[in-house]
Formats: C-alpha cells, structure tokens, sequence
C-alpha cells in the first residue's frame, strides 16, 4: 500500500512538473506592459542622440511606437503578428549607417537597462533583431 501511495504522489508530482512551460521571451520582457515601457525609453533616448535624432523628424512616432511595439511582440513570441511592411521596405532608401544602426541598439540596451530587463533576455531580443541588419544598414 505504502509503494502504490508512493508511486501515486511520484507521477502526481511528475505530471503537474511536465506541464509547466517556461516563459517565451516575450513574458521575459514584462508582456504588453514590458515591452511598451521598453520602447517608450527607447524612443526618449533616441529624441536625446544627436547621432539620430535628424533621422527621426518628421517620423510619426506614435506610429513607429505601435509598430516597433507590435514587431518585438511578433519576434519574440507566438502572441502577436505584426501587421507592418517588411524591415526592408521599411527602411527602403534611407541609407542607414553602421554608425546608426550601432546607436539604435545602444539605444535599445539603454532602455532594457532602465526596466531592469536582464542581460541575458536582452541579448535574446538584440539576438533576434539582429537579423535585419542587411534589410536596415545600406551598404
């Protein structure tokens, strides 16, 4: 009775243990409430970077928030999808520079930083966002 009893509360245990999934990186960024806060700094210290700021009069910059917001989402989790024109279309005759690319990401660590997003979940995200350099930088 005692072994059968053991056996019970083992695969009791065993079965709510292989349930649990980890958070995506998405949840690891805070959400919606996260990733918001996220972009919302970034945006700030983007308005206080003479390396950028040139690039970003005229911007409509609630709508690169919602968008930039809606991408991370997309990127980082099966929670969103992200309804903007591609990176490459985006970016399309800009000419965008190493040396902007590299304060954008500056930028962006800056405002990880100041949520208090941990290192390793921010170089998860650069990671990913990573990718579109070739769709951002021109050569």
């Amino acid at each position: 009775m005692r072994y059968i009893l053991c056996i019970f509360v083992l695969t009791a245990l065993l079965g709510c243990a292989s349930g649990t999934q980890s958070p995506n990186l998405y949840q690891r960024l805070g959400g919606e409430p996260g990733v918001d806060a996220i972009v919302y700094h970034l945006i700030v210290n983007i308005s206080q970077d003479e390396r950028v700021i040139e690039r970003f009069r005229g911007v409509d910059i609630e709508r690169f928030r919602t968008g930039l917001v809606q991408y991370i989402c997309s990127v980082s989790s099966d929670e969103c999808q992200y309804q903007g024109d591609s990176m490459q279309v985006v970016h399309a005759g800009h000419d965008y520079t190493d040396t902007e690319f590299n304060a954008i990401v500056e930028n962006l660590m800056k405002a990880m930083e100041s949520q208090k997003v941990p290192t390793r979940v921010q170089n998860e995200l650069l990671s990913i966002l990573a990718k579109d350099y070739d769709s951002i930088v021109y050569r």
